[in-house]
């Protein structure tokens, strides 16, 4: 890789960006993007940073970090990027590298801050209910967690990062193609196949498929 060092800016969530990633890099062209990028082509980086922000942002955001860190996730994340440019076994699939080494660094500095959830929007809180569940509800509510992730663990990998992606992270369509590599008219079937599965799992396992919703 070029000894050019590119400064990441990083853009604080609710900052307006354009999703319209296709516009600057389309799909057939992130491979060629990256190796250009690789040689030291400051534009293709910059459209690399450009088209994908809005991705690595959803995913950082995803697991509830505060501003804060979830900024340091997103800055390491494009970090982790310049330092394997030139290492990517498949640049064309750099929309699934980039959410999954996202994901990677989200846990990684949940770990260093002891699992504590931070978050920014103290308000969040304000609408708890004032009273404690019984503990026959909690251990209720506990078994159906339990359930559902024995049963998502079961699914499929693409069903796994389908879900959490659409359900959990929820960033535009087209950011959801670009990092499963498959066209946005697929996302909405596919998504309602793994949920039918997990569906039938959670029944399988004596729990309720209804709960899981649409």
């Amino acid at each position: 890789m070029s000894a050019v060092v590119w400064a990441t800016v990083v853009r604080p969530r609710g900052t307006r960006v354009d999703r319209a990633w296709a516009g600057r890099v389309e799909q057939s062209e992130v491979g060629d993007t990256v190796r250009r990028a690789a040689a030291g082509d400051k534009a293709a980086w910059d459209a690399i940073v450009e088209s994908f922000s809005g991705l690595v942002w959803s995913i950082a955001t995803s697991y509830r970090l505060g501003q804060a860190d979830a900024a340091e996730v997103v800055q390491t994340t494009w970090l982790r990027l310049v330092e394997n440019l030139d290492r990517l076994r498949e640049p064309e699939r750099l929309g699934g590298w980039l959410a999954t080494t996202a994901g990677r660094e989200a846990l990684r500095l949940l770990r260093l801050r002891g699992r504590e959830i931070v978050t920014d929007d103290e308000g969040r809180f304000d609408d708890a209910p004032s009273a404690l569940p019984n503990p026959e509800e909690t251990a209720l509510g506990a078994e159906r967690k339990r359930q559902m992730r024995r049963a998502f663990a079961k699914l499929p990998e693409r069903c796994r990062r389908l879900l959490h992606l659409v359900i959990v992270v929820s960033p535009p369509y087209a950011e959801v193609a670009a990092a499963l590599e498959m066209p946005i008219g697929s996302i909405g079937p596919t998504r309602a196949r793994c949920l039918d599965r997990l569906r039938k799992l959670l029944d399988a396992d004596g729990g309720s498929g209804s709960a899981v919703g649409c």
